[in-house]
């Protein structure tokens, strides 16, 4: 899957996402390549394998294979949320011990799928806390066993069950837990000092999400947190996205929170005006290419299928 990526601006250029030396052997190849200014846009900084970006407050995000990392790191502090696989997980350490050898401080999933955890057992034995939802955590003890991975499983060893806040280093990092939405145990994760809040599958931005009702998932309460999280949050805010679709990025704002929940309120009433005629779940996915009043969000035969089977369910449950 090919992640989209942005650069903001910052105030300063972050000598610590990389050293002058990485960069100059990572982007030799690029003609011209030059140190970035300050006050200038931020070139995103290419790696062999995936994509560090600087976003600002020492806080960027690594892309390669699964669900977006976002990254806290300064010469004394590291922070990184999900993992996405092991393979994925090593490239990032390897950039992390670039600039900062010591234990990280704090490892977040923001839930348990195996494209924002699996990275998890890379990191043992080099991580000084490392938290989660109660329920995200519950879920990751349950799916493991099934697929046969608890060997390569790292669990968390803290969790929270509403709010929980670290600081670490000048940065304050802050749990928040609004009830089930993408599963039964979906966090934000708010960097305070940067106002930077990773969303994590509580957004695809404009691409079809998985709703996995097997792990307590409920599209109705879901719209509520993007409504919410619209409201806690400032106009400055920067949110991380789990995913995006082709040609969207995985930041953004508020705006896009908007859309998303936006999507959720189109797919639970076209569902509901579906079954009012009587249509079956397989008479609508075989009808449907793209969700009224929502077009933007797109996806494949397998993503509508996921969608509107989950509609179908909650509309069963209600």
């Amino acid at each position: 899957m090919l992640l989209q990526r942005q650069a903001f601006v910052i105030h300063r250029f972050n000598p610590f996402v990389m050293k002058r030396r990485t960069f100059l052997q990572s982007a030799g190849m690029l003609a011209g390549a030059t140190l970035i200014p300050q006050q200038a846009w931020l070139r995103p900084l290419l790696f062999p394998a995936g994509q560090m970006t600087a976003l600002r407050g020492n806080v960027s995000i690594y892309t390669e294979r699964g669900g977006t990392i976002a990254c806290l790191l300064t010469p004394e502090h590291s922070v990184v949320v999900d993992t996405q696989f092991p393979d994925q997980a090593n490239n990032l350490i390897s950039l992390l011990k670039e600039q900062n050898a010591k234990p990280l401080d704090l490892l977040i999933n923001t839930h348990h799928h195996g494209d924002h955890t699996g990275g998890n057992i890379a990191f043992k034995g080099m991580v000084t806390k490392h938290i989660a939802h109660a329920n995200s955590k519950t879920n990751q003890e349950r799916v493991a066993p099934e697929r046969e991975q608890m060997d390569n499983t790292l669990l968390p060893g803290t969790t929270y069950t509403e709010h929980h806040t670290e600081k670490v280093g000048d940065e304050t990092v802050t749990l928040h837990y609004h009830g089930a939405g993408h599963t039964n145990g979906d966090s934000l994760v708010h960097f305070e000092e940067a106002n930077i809040v990773h969303m994590g599958d509580l957004m695809f931005n404009r691409r079809l999400p998985y709703i996995d009702k097997s792990s307590g998932a409920d599209i109705s309460n879901w719209i509520d947190i993007l409504r919410h999280a619209r409201r806690q949050f400032d106009k400055d805010t920067l949110f991380v996205f789990g995913h995006a679709g082709e040609g969207y990025e995985v930041t953004g704002t508020g705006d896009d929170l908007k859309a998303m929940a936006h999507f959720l309120k189109m797919a639970l009433r076209y569902g509901k005006k579906a079954k009012k005629r009587g249509d079956s779940l397989e008479d609508l996915v075989a009808k449907t290419t793209s969700f009224p009043r929502a077009p933007e969000f797109k996806g494949n035969e397998r993503g509508v299928r996921r969608v509107l089977s989950a509609v179908y369910a909650e509309l069963e449950e209600a």
